[in-house]
């Protein structure tokens, strides 16, 4: 990433997921949106491609591909699908504790079947009161002999009731903070889980998000994530991990849109010429273009900077909470001057624009709001 420049193999791999975006995903897109169905299609396309695997390490039947060349493929498919483009990196933010943390018994039992494809899984932190505020959350694990019994909630599940397991936090101490909060993996056969409701949302409606319900969840005592009482910082550090993808997924909305509208501006004639001529919609295509590339690099930054080994250091985390931040604050206006370019077209549900707005918006809340990662930043910058 020194010179700025994608090395060949990068550039090959591009290329390749988007053809499969292109000729796979991509007409699934609407319907998943339209009806609020996973995209069975597009998921057993990138499965049968050999991408579930991706960024899973080879010693567990993955691929082993780095932060940089995850995020290249993210982007491609959010370019036609953002609903499908969480598929591409859900699986990897749960197993990533069990990948940091878990012993090789629960990371060849777990993780090896998601990087084969075969299972997917969830990522299960937030609370009704506990979104921002982590610590806040009421779910408990009490250890009973052999095993632990969760009893609570979790909200904003991606990928609920689609996973095979759930990475869930608890609280194994109550009166300890987020000192207190431990991780587990649960199954969706496990006696007490069930998936109690899913959300209807503005966007990514191919993506199921549902509400767990753990009602006296029995949890083998050996599937506890690495020490108890860590959860918390288990947590954070995932997170740091995938908030570049999320950077990655907005980035792929923004250029998707930014496609669209300047193909659209060249064909669209009013006034008896195209409308590209008009240097205020020039204007707008410009500045659309430049942010886009500087959202590029900033999660280019931050994926370079977790390939060299540097993840879990202040720079780097300030590094991804910039990345996802710029990103989708660019999303969100690239998708909405892409509807103002289209017109009353752009507000139909005849070509993509609207559903990249919709799509775009939800990448400035998950995995921590933008507001969240203004106050990361400024830590770093204050020295806090």
């Amino acid at each position: 990433m020194s010179s700025f420049t994608l090395s060949d193999d990068l550039e090959e791999l591009r290329a390749s997921v988007r053809r499969l975006a292109e000729d796979k995903i991509a007409p699934n897109a609407a319907r998943a949106d339209e009806d609020e169905q996973y995209p069975w299609d597009s998921w057993h396309a990138w499965h049968d491609a050999g991408f579930a695997g991706l960024a899973f390490p080879e010693e567990l039947g993955g691929q082993g591909a780095g932060f940089l060349a995850h995020a290249i493929c993210v982007e491609e498919v959010a370019r036609v699908c953002a609903s499908s483009s969480l598929f591409t990196f859900i699986s990897k933010l749960a197993m990533t504790p069990v990948l940091d943390h878990g012993g090789d018994e629960l990371r060849g039992k777990y993780v090896s079947r998601v990087a084969s494809g075969a299972c997917q899984a969830s990522y299960c932190l937030s609370e009704a009161d506990a979104g921002s505020d982590v610590a806040g959350m009421r779910t408990k694990a009490v250890r009973d002999g052999d095993h632990y019994v969760l009893t609570g909630r979790k909200l904003w599940i991606t990928n609920a009731g689609v996973s095979d397991f759930y990475t869930v936090f608890a609280k194994t101490d109550p009166d300890a903070g987020h000192r207190g909060i431990s991780c587990f993996v649960v199954e969706k056969d496990f006696a007490g889980f069930a998936v109690s409701k899913l959300e209807h949302k503005m966007g990514v409606r191919g993506s199921p998000t549902g509400e767990i319900v753990l009602d006296e969840c029995v949890v083998p005592a050996e599937n506890l994530v690495g020490e108890p009482g860590q959860g918390f910082a288990y947590a954070m550090g995932a997170l740091d991990r995938s908030r570049p993808l999320v950077g990655a997924q907005a980035l792929g909305i923004a250029q998707g849109a930014l496609d669209l509208a300047a193909g659209y501006v060249q064909e669209r004639k009013q006034f008896g010429r195209q409308i590209a001529e008009f240097q205020g919609l020039q204007f707008m295509l410009a500045d659309m273009a430049t942010a886009v590339d500087a959202a590029r690099l900033l999660v280019y930054r931050a994926c370079a900077l977790l390939d060299d080994g540097l993840g879990g250091t202040p720079t780097t985390a300030s590094a991804s909470s910039m990345a996802k931040l710029f990103a989708s604050d660019t999303a969100m206006k690239v998708t909405t001057d892409c509807v103002q370019l289209l017109g009353g077209i752009g507000y139909t549900k005849d070509v993509p624009a609207e559903r990249f707005m919709r799509d775009a918006k939800i990448t400035q809340i998950y995995e921590g709001t933008n507001q969240i990662q203004r106050v990361v930043i400024a830590k770093r910058l204050l020295g806090g």
